[in-house]
């Protein structure tokens, strides 16, 4: 495998015009080999949508039933990605009243026209479509205008003065003109395309290139069968031909059926500054044989176009690790934090719902957390946790946890309300002890229970391919299959997320440390 290549020698081979590394179909004067690193957003980034403005990309993913919701990241090379900020960050903008892990926020779009951000998606069980703006897209953005015509994963095109939406009412990609300042609805819906026969015929974009319009969707499902087909028109309205070749892009094939990359698809194209083209869409990694729990995570790859069709990676599957041309020097990546002292938390962080704000309060580098006695089963929509995404199947994360009373507080795996464990510290009565407990579905249990001298651990959980190891005070007392979180198992469309809560009673935090 080559590795990035070192900033001079990119110079230098820029210098020298290196010529051999130029795909078909792309315009940059000058590239270079370079190793692509995925996926570019490792663990729960699903239905990843992006726009190119110069040479800034801005990117976009559903969040489901967390708050704040849309997160939305940063990059200038389109290897590292930077988060500034969540589009849905106020209650107003996202209703998510008993929203589970099915439900919430689904696929955006986010797209630039006049100066203007448009960020548009579906609340699932809170409203249906909607739109937002922003003239700046790490925020603010509006309040939501709420859109007529229904589907979920709905997506804006522009051109000559005129917003055009498509969605999926029916299992029919749908075409109409609405008005990007109301969101009002100005012509009737234009049935475009089914699609080649798939089930959930979803996520469509529109893009136009050498005077042909072309319909991009996901079929199949967002599970093993996931895969992207495309139609095009010389006419917005159609009517649409579909690529003889479809499906362009799955790893559901004799080609990748030992890829540890499967469920590829729910893409959207983009063109970068230099003249190249490239996609991002949703796969997950599979671990522990054909199951998968760090969610559907964010990929790249390089796009050509032949006989004027796209065509994904040269028609072969993706990789982990891939040579690819590149213009853009890549930059170096930034380190994760290895301790959050909660003096500032970043947008990185989510709540399972709204949150009760009054129940934390971050001050001198400690956390502290309320409990309002609700947990993470189902039934419990608003528990005290502060959550970031589990981004590596291999990491290590901790805290130390002191009760101040009686009541339970530690850490959370959490999946959705039917998967989730905890790993805790628990006073009642005078006497205090350190538990896991594991929920799957209806089955609930604490393989551990270790009394403690007083209310208070050092609590670290290791992370492993296929297993999660519970660490106390730095002794290992008990193990969980991973699989147990899978969605294969727990279900839901979300990935692990972990971090500090607290069920009932205070509890107070020294950091959350966070290792991959």
């Amino acid at each position: 495998m080559k590795r990035i290549l070192p900033f001079p020698l990119v110079i230098l081979l820029l210098l020298a015009g290196m010529t051999a590394c130029r795909p078909q179909g792309a315009a940059p004067a000058a590239t270079v080999e370079v190793e692509l690193r995925n996926p570019i957003l490792p663990g729960f980034h699903p239905d990843p949508s992006v726009v190119a403005v110069g040479g800034d990309y801005y990117l976009v993913n559903s969040s489901f039933h967390y708050f704040p919701g849309v997160p939305v990241y940063h990059s200038r090379d389109l290897q590292n990605w930077k988060q500034i900020g969540n589009v849905l960050d106020r209650p107003s903008q996202l209703p998510l009243e008993q929203s589970n892990a099915s439900l919430g926020i689904y696929a955006p779009t986010i797209r630039y026209n006049d100066g203007t951000f448009y960020m548009i998606t579906t609340n699932v069980g809170g409203g249906g479509n909607f739109m937002v703006t922003a003239t700046d897209p790490a925020g603010p953005w509006s309040e939501p205008l709420w859109l007529e015509q229904q589907g979920i994963d709905p997506s804006l095109y522009f051109e000559d003065g005129k917003c055009y939406m498509v969605s999926n009412p029916d299992a029919t990609i749908t075409l109409c003109e609405i008005n990007p300042q109301t969101g009002s609805t100005l012509s009737p819906g234009k049935a475009l395309w089914r699609g080649t026969g798939g089930r959930f015929p979803e996520g469509p974009h529109i893009y136009k290139k050498d005077g042909w319009y072309y319909l991009l969707i996901s079929e199949g499902g967002t599970e093993l069968a996931h895969k992207l087909t495309v139609a095009r028109s010389r006419d917005i309205y159609g009517p649409y031909e579909a690529n003889p070749d479809n499906p362009i892009f799955t790893h559901c094939s004799l080609a990748a059926q030992e890829s540890n990359i499967q469920g590829t698809g729910h893409g959207d194209l983009f063109q970068a500054a230099d003249g190249s083209w490239w996609i991002v869409f949703l796969a997950y990694r599979r671990y522990g044989g054909d199951y998968h729990h760090l969610g559907r995570e964010t990929f790249l790859a390089p796009v050509t176009w032949e006989k004027d069709w796209p065509v994904i990676n040269g028609g072969q599957p993706v990789a982990e690790r891939m040579t690819v041309c590149m213009s853009a020097v890549p930059e170096e990546a930034a380190l994760p934090r290895p301790h959050e002292d909660f003096s500032a938390i970043g947008p990185e962080w989510m709540h399972i719902q709204h949150p009760v704000v009054e129940n934390y309060i971050a001050q001198s580098g400690v956390l502290t957390l309320t409990g309002n006695g609700d947990g993470f089963d189902w039934g419990s929509w608003h528990p005290t946790a502060l959550l970031r995404r589990q981004e590596t199947a291999t990491c290590r994360f901790g805290t130390q946890v002191s009760l101040q009373g009686d009541g339970e507080a530690g850490l959370v795996i959490y999946q959705t309300h039917n998967g989730h464990a905890e790993f805790f510290v628990r006073r009642e009565k005078g006497r205090s002890e350190a538990a896991v407990r594991i929920r799957l579905h209806s089955i609930l249990y604490e393989p551990a229970t270790i009394p403690l001298p007083r209310p208070d651990a050092r609590l670290d959980v290791e992370a492993h391919d296929e297993y999660y190891a519970f660490l106390l005070n730095g002794k290992e007392i008990a193990r969980m299959d991973a699989r147990l979180l899978s969605t294969e198992m727990a279900g839901g469309f979300t990935g692990v997320t972990i971090g500090p809560y607290c069920r009932n009673g205070k509890a107070a935090f020294q950091g959350f440390d966070y290792e991959p």
